[in-house]
């Protein structure tokens, strides 16, 4: 299946057509694959090798730099939420309509983008590529996946005729990332500490 919008009808419908997976959609998946496994490659070096800081980025309002990191990852997944939900009703999923549903879904998608960035920031500069135990090793691992599959996904929305089961593999593998961060970090600060500020 391949996506072909209408940029007249794509804010209230998908438009698909049924094609299978051919050479041509793994060929045009080459280069974005090869990015965003050098990204996620890089990112995790670098947080390896650099020697952490132990100084962070912090927000007035806040007691102290984790609980920025927390409250901007949880403000993050709201936002990818309501990505989620948007592009289950520009496919057609959800009974949701009206040409505001595509920048909604644009815009959502940048938002939860940005708030990331000071996060990211603080965990590879301030923190390192952590791997205390279990959890720290796997909220390594899957920062370094998010923005890898996260670059791969933008890659991919420059190309035209690729199946239609690509964009919803990348954009599902964004989000999975992005919860499996959020678990393994503000989830559990919350579980442990409660819900500070």
């Amino acid at each position: 299946m391949t996506w072909n919008p209408d940029p007249d009808e794509f804010p209230t419908r998908a438009v698909t057509t049924m094609r299978p997976a051919s050479a041509s959609t793994v060929t045009k998946l080459i280069v974005p694959l090869a990015a965003g496994a050098g990204v996620a490659v890089v990112l995790g070096v670098y947080g390896k090798v650099h020697t952490p800081t132990g100084i962070a980025v912090s927000v007035a309002g806040f007691s102290g730099p984790l609980q920025v990191k927390v409250w901007l990852a949880t403000v993050a997944i709201v936002f990818a939420v309501v990505q989620l939900v948007t592009a289950l009703a520009m496919w057609g999923k959800l009974p949701l309509r009206g040409a505001w549903v595509s920048p909604v879904h644009r815009w959502s998608g940048r938002i939860a983008f940005v708030l990331t960035i000071p996060v990211v920031v603080h965990c590879l500069y301030a923190l390192g590529f952590a791997t205390y135990d279990t959890r720290t090793l796997a909220h390594s691992l899957l920062g370094c996946v998010f923005f890898g599959v996260f670059t791969t996904k933008m890659l991919v929305l420059t190309k035209h005729g690729l199946a239609g089961w690509v964009l919803p593999l990348f954009g599902g593998a964004v989000f999975a990332a992005l919860v499996g961060v959020w678990a393994t970090s503000a989830l559990w600060f919350f579980s442990t500490s409660g819900v500070q500020f």
